[in-house]
């Protein structure tokens, strides 16, 4: 298919169900399209609920705020429940007699995307259970560790945007940003190994470091996954990560 999901998202939605594209389709747009359509808004919206929940789960192990720590895990409710009702609606499609490749991709990355961020709301929930078992600590959280959480949500906004947007070139310069926050993490656990050792940091405060970090890291390669599959809706091609860093996209 010669157009991007994305434009023929944004095309269904701005004319309608009766709209009559140029690009080969019937008079009418399909059934199909307006409900992939449908699914692509609510799989974006979902992307901004966890972009918030994530938000919210830093700042709250920032601050050692309790009270927000508790609405990140109580946001998580909705968005368990609005994963498992985009899943429902997307393997009907599948069922609906469409061979054109593109159609199919489609419907399989709002599936895959679905699940990742689902486990990032995981992720950010992991974080705010630390802090709702945090005991009143006076240890300061490293500037390194700041850093790295910054450019993880920097990840995940611009994640986003790729997915609205059906944006290849945004989604590869995330992926470029991956290996650094895996860099970030070494160093701040290393960092914390040190500090317990000398004693600067409390056992305590050490490891809830340590497993926020890796939290942390982990929500960014679920980004990189999202941006795996806007590459590959897009242009049909996959992505490598070799030990040099992420290739550039190449036919499956």
């Amino acid at each position: 298919m010669s157009r991007s999901f994305a434009h023929r998202v944004q095309r269904a939605c701005r004319c309608g169900v009766t709209a009559a594209p140029r690009w080969g389709y019937p008079p009418a747009v399909s059934d199909f399209d307006s409900r992939l359509a449908a699914l692509h808004r609510d799989l974006v919206l979902q992307g901004e609920r966890v972009f918030d929940l994530l938000l919210k789960a830093v700042e709250s192990y920032f601050d050692l705020d309790k009270a927000k720590a508790a609405q990140v895990v109580a946001a998580d409710d909705v968005i368990d429940r609005v994963d498992v009702e985009i899943e429902r609606a997307s393997i009907p499609l599948l069922a609906m007699g469409v061979t054109d490749e593109h159609s199919i991709r489609s419907v399989l990355t709002i599936v895959k995307v679905n699940n990742e961020l689902e486990r990032i709301a995981d992720l950010g929930v992991i974080i705010a259970e630390v802090v709702e078992g945090y005991p009143d600590l006076q240890e300061r959280v490293p500037n390194t560790f700041r850093v790295m959480a910054n450019s993880v949500i920097g990840m995940l906004r611009d994640a986003n945007r790729a997915l609205a947007e059906g944006n290849a070139k945004l989604a590869q310069q995330v992926l470029l940003f991956d290996d650094t926050v895996s860099r970030f993490k070494e160093e701040i656990v290393l960092h914390a190994q040190e500090r317990i050792a000398d004693g600067t940091f409390s056992v305590k405060f050490g490891f809830r470091l340590m497993a926020v970090a890796k939290a942390v890291e982990r929500v960014a390669d679920h980004c990189t996954n999202i941006c795996e599959q806007v590459i590959y809706l897009q242009s049909g091609k996959i992505v490598r990560h070799r030990p040099e860093g992420w290739s550039d996209p190449v036919p499956a």
